[in-house]
């Protein structure tokens, strides 16, 4: 299967992983929209087409993925990227910092997959790929909230993936384990500050946790999506670096 001249929506793709997959699908041929909180003069690729939207608002959602049909058509392939991360200990995690967390990383999957759902199944064929990371398959102290996010993350996937079954749309997630980003870079940042360690120890000791005892690009990353859109796997999550797949 070729992405050319397929409509991907992207979210959370104006720098890190969500530019590059929506980089990666564009280079492929894919029409790429991009829905993000920023405005156009935050994409480092003014290429694309940009909404502006808060994935946790649902009219907000609503209008920019009308605003993404109405530039480049029917949505083909939806990429749900935004997300954030915040770590505390479960003592410090405020009621607030929960909520922030979860209506981003959750609730916005939900509402973005729900609005391209219809016409997908409508069209007998359709490609979604939720961005979870290791942390919704495992436990990771710290980060309660983002766990209990991207953990959910991965049910979501499976779950309309079962309700999606016959339909010719397919739902998986891609699970990125530590990834050179801007969040790596902050997180090496802040346990160098706590802990004492140097800046090469704390990287050393993240990457050990990756599958393959390396910290993951943000390319391979893309090219596993790229590797779920053309495939007609569902219900799955990939763990990146590695390329492992986790059946449900």
């Amino acid at each position: 299967m070729s992405v050319a001249g397929k409509h991907a929506v992207v979210t959370g793709a104006t720098r890190g992983i969500g530019l590059a997959i929506a980089q990666r699908l564009a280079r492929d041929g894919a029409r790429v929209s991009i829905v993000s909180r920023s405005g156009p003069a935050g994409s480092a690729d003014p290429s694309f087409f940009r909404a502006v939207a808060d994935v946790c608002n649902e009219d907000e959602v609503r209008r920019a993925f009308q605003e993404c049909r109405e530039a480049n058509g029917a949505i083909d392939i939806l990429v749900n990227n935004a997300g954030i991360v915040e770590s505390a200990t479960l003592t410090r995690t405020s009621s607030e910092m929960w909520d922030r967390i979860i209506a981003t990383n959750l609730t916005g999957t939900f509402l973005c997959t729900r609005e391209v759902f219809a016409e997908m199944a409508k069209a007998e064929w359709g490609r979604i790929v939720n961005v979870a990371s290791t942390a919704g398959l495992a436990g990771v102290p710290y980060i309660s909230a983002y766990c209990a996010s991207k953990h959910g993350v991965v049910g979501f996937t499976r779950a309309v993936a079962a309700e999606a079954a016959g339909t010719g749309v397919t739902v998986n997630a891609i699970c990125p384990g530590y990834t050179e980003t801007g969040i790596l870079r902050n997180a090496v940042t802040n346990i160098t500050a706590k802990t004492g360690r140097g800046e090469e120890e704390t990287r050393r000791l993240l990457a050990a946790s990756n599958p393959e005892g390396r910290i993951a690009s943000v390319d391979e990353v893309a090219e596993g999506v790229l590797m779920l859109v053309d495939g007609s796997q569902t219900g799955i999550a990939m763990i990146v670096p590695g390329f492992l797949v986790v059946s449900s």
